[in-house]
């Protein structure tokens, strides 16, 4: 059996998988460390997630380079051309995902940590691990191009729609000082717009397995 030589074209698709990957873990792996860096009031944290950012910032236009010059190089089979669009698409989100990570991590520099009753501390470390473990979820239905994961992550993410109204809750109860429930307010809502990115990055990869644009499994839970 004579094995298929790579061609330029498949090697740089290759090439825009792994830095995708590597973008996805970023997202996953820093948001534990947002959230472990935000409950023990480490701003140290901050400047590692800050330099991450660079990287990653760099990598998005790579990408962004990369698929444009496949696009006008050649005219891409079907399935490379959802491949190379899907990626366009999904890039942005994993850039502006961590982002919200390092949202995260900037509050972790005013020692807030301290102030949070103990019910509001567990919420939000429950809610930091819920999160990643969608992203975690997330990075393997990409790789794996595993369609079924848009569904759990939609239930997963009704979960932690219900973790952040309790943390609301809570935030409202005035067991702790206006400025410091308004600051976890921002953090809450972080916390709910990356399980939310979650949710949009596997509906890409319904359209990988074939789902047309615009179809109602597609669209669902894009609109955020």
């Amino acid at each position: 059996m004579v094995s298929e030589v790579p061609t330029p074209f498949h090697e740089q698709v290759r090439t825009a998988e792994d830095k995708v990957m590597q973008l996805f873990a970023f997202v996953a792996e820093d948001l534990a460390v947002a959230t472990e860096a935000l409950l023990s009031n480490d701003a140290d944290a901050l400047t590692v997630l800050s330099e991450r950012e660079s990287i990653i910032d760099g990598l998005y236009r790579e990408l962004e380079g990369l698929v444009n010059d496949q696009l006008e190089v050649r005219g891409p089979m079907a399935s490379d051309l959802r491949l190379l669009l899907s990626v366009l698409r999904i890039v942005p989100e994993l850039e502006r995902s961590h982002d919200l990570v390092v949202h995260i991590a900037e509050h972790a520099t005013h020692s807030l940590g301290g102030e949070l009753s103990p019910r509001s501390r567990g919420l939000v470390q429950t809610m930091g691990d819920t999160a990643v473990e969608m992203w975690n979820q997330a990075t393997n239905a990409w790789w794996q191009r595993d369609s079924d994961v848009a569904d759990v992550l939609e239930e997963r993410d009704d979960d932690l729609d219900g973790l952040h109204a309790a943390l609301l809750a809570e935030l409202a109860s005035g067991k702790m000082s206006l400025p410091v429930a308004m600051e976890m307010t921002l953090v809450a809502r972080y916390y709910e717009r990356l399980g939310d990115h979650s949710v949009n990055i596997t509906r890409r990869v319904l359209y990988l397995a074939g789902a047309e644009e615009g179809s109602s499994h597609l669209t669902k839970g894009t609109e955020r």
